[in-house]
Order: C-alpha cells, then sequence, then structure tokens
C-alpha cells in the first residue's frame, strides 16, 4: 500500500548517502518535510556539513538549490528580492531573491535580526512573497532548510514563536560516529574534495506524487486522533511550560506520524508513529516558563514526561 513512499525514501538515503555520511535521521526527517510540505530546522554546531546535506537534498530532487548565509545585516529584500530600474524600457523590472528557489538553506538564521526573520513567515506558510504590494508565488515543492546555532553562541537572536511554529520539523544534527567521521576524512581530505561534487541520479517526480497520493489512503482512527489531541492539551496545562502546542502544531504532528507510518509501510498510524515523530515536531515549538529553565529542566525532557504520562488507548495500539 505504501510502497512508493519507500521507494521514495529509500532513493534519497541512496543518494545522499554517496554525499554525506552518518545523517539518515535527518535524511529520513527531510523526506517527511518533502511529503508533508513542511519545513525543517536543522539544528547544531556548525562544521557538521549542514549545507552540503541541504544542497545534495536539492539535487537529488532535481529542483533549484539557494543558500542564504544569515548576518545581522541581511535585509528582508536579500531574500524575497526587488524591483531593479531597466534604463533601456525605463520601467521596474521584478529581481527574484533566493526564495525562489525550490530548496532554500538559510544557514544560521538565528544570527539574522527579527525584521529580517518574519520576511520568511509568508513566504514559508504561504508560498507567496509581497514586494511592493505585489505577490509573487513561490515554486511548488518550497522547502526551506534553516540552520540554526545553539543559543548560547554569540551574536544570535532568538527565533520568535511564530515563526519556529512555521517549520513542521525540528531536527538535531550532532556529531558523526568515529567510522562515519573517518569515511569524512578520507572521501574529502584532499584540495577541491567539496568543490567537485559527487554526481548523483534525479529522483522522478512522479514518483514523489504518487508517494503523496498513497498517504491519503493511510488510516487515522479516532482513537488515535484523541491520542495526539491528548498530547497537545498536556503541553498547554504543564506547569513548566509557558507556551504549548499550537493547532498547527497539532495538524504537524499527525501529518508526520501519517508519513512515519507509510516510511514503514503501513497502511495505518499506531501509537509509536506519534511518539517517534513527536520528538522532532514538539521540542522546537515548546517554550519553557523561566523556573523550568532556572531548574535545568528541557523541552525534550519535557515532551518525554508527557509522553510517559498520557495513557496509550487501547484501540489505537490494536488498530
Amino acid at each position: 500500500m505504501t510502497e512508493q513512499a519507500r521507494a521514495l525514501e529509500s532513493f534519497l538515503q541512496r543518494e545522499i548517502g554517496r554525499v554525506v555520511y552518518g545523517v539518515e535521521h535527518v535524511v529520513h526527517a527531510l523526506t517527511i518535510a518533502l511529503l508533508g510540505g513542511g519545513h525543517v530546522l536543522l539544528e547544531g554546531p556548525p562544521g557538521l556539513g549542514k549545507t552540503l546535506l541541504a544542497n545534495t537534498f536539492a539535487r537529488a530532487l532535481g529542483g533549484r538549490f539557494k543558500r542564504v548565509q544569515g548576518t545581522a545585516d541581511l535585509m528582508p529584500a536579500d531574500l524575497t528580492g526587488l524591483h531593479v530600474f531597466n534604463s533601456e524600457t525605463r520601467r521596474f523590472e521584478f529581481r527574484e531573491g533566493p526564495l525562489f528557489a525550490d530548496v532554500v538553506l538559510v544557514d544560521e538564521i538565528n544570527r539574522t535580526g527579527p525584521k529580517t526573520q518574519s520576511a520568511l513567515l509568508e513566504a514559508m506558510e504561504e508560498r507567496f512573497v509581497t514586494v511592493d504590494g505585489e505577490r509573487f508565488r513561490l515554486p511548488e515543492d518550497f522547502l526551506v532548510v534553516a540552520t540554526q546555532n545553539p543559543r548560547e553562541f554569540e551574536g544570535t537572536y532568538p527565533l520568535p514563536e511564530s515563526q519556529l511554529d512555521r517549520f513542521m520539523l525540528g531536527v538535531r544534527m550532532d556529531y558523526p560516529a568515529r567510522e562515519q567521521e573517518a569515511r569524512i576524512l578520507a572521501e574529502y581530505a584532499f584540495p577541491g574534495a567539496v568543490q567537485a561534487p559527487i554526481e548523483i541520479e534525479l529522483v522522478d517526480r512522479g514518483l514523489v506524487a504518487a508517494a503523496r497520493s498513497e498517504l491519503k489512503a493511510v488510516h487515522v482512527s479516532d482513537a488515535l486522533t484523541g491520542y495526539i489531541l491528548d498530547i497537545v492539551a498536556a503541553t498547554r496545562q504543564s506547569s513548566s511550560i509557558a507556551l504549548g502546542l499550537s493547532s498547527r502544531a497539532a495538524l504537524a504532528l499527525a501529518r508526520a506520524a501519517r508519513i512515519e507510518a507509510a516510511l514503514r509501510g503501513r497502511g495505518f498510524v499506531i501509537p509509536d508513529d506519534v511518539k517517534r515523530v513527536a520528538a522532532w515536531v514538539v521540542p522546537h515549538r515548546i517554550a519553557l516558563t523561566p523556573d523550568a529553565v532556572l531548574d535545568g529542566h528541557s523541552a525534550r525532557a519535557e515532551l518525554e514526561r508527557i509522553l510517559d504520562a498520557v495513557a496509550v488507548p487501547r484501540e489505537a495500539v490494536s488498530a
């Protein structure tokens, strides 16, 4: 029932794995975001290959890739584009910014100022940008992969809750295992290695469409929907959380769980699917109270506590 979705991830894992090593979980998350029409926030220290990963992902999809380096002086027009006067036609013409690519990597997004961060909101949510009162449509498969340095790094601006909520998934990218890092050194530790990209195959766009079509047949029971709503409600009622999950987050959790089930070859969603994707959907959306932060709590630990506390319906387990 879900052969196309599994074939799509297998293809992406194989082709991206030829270039970037030890990032299977990130490719899995990117596949979920691609099928779910969402965006991904990659968190972790610099220098781990996040740019190479996003570039390779775009190449595998056969789409246009653009990279934006986040800096304090980056302006909204640097993302959206602007009107430029053409002296020959004596008219203003619109020149597209990097947001008009299929996959856009916003590197170190939390080094940009709040005004520029907010410029992404309309693009990420509506797939339109507005410049000088005129709206321009973005590509159909427009997908933002934003990287974020740890918050304790100097010169960073915390992303507002409204923007964090636009990211379907927040994925932690940690240091590679020793054997994976040895492969990196063997492949790339010579001059010009990164500048000469390894050739990879392009995905059949029909496969992406077929995989998305399969998702409609993946069953989500009423009991499972209730389980998702119980998790969402628990984040809103927790004394350690200042801002619980929104309705957009509930939709992202349900959509990601459905895709997770399909990628595991099932035609129905089970609680374990919800728990697996919750680790990517929930933590970056949780705002802890000041007291919880002082007590050393973390969003991931709070999520684990909630998942342990929320009862799993028997009907959902046996569906």
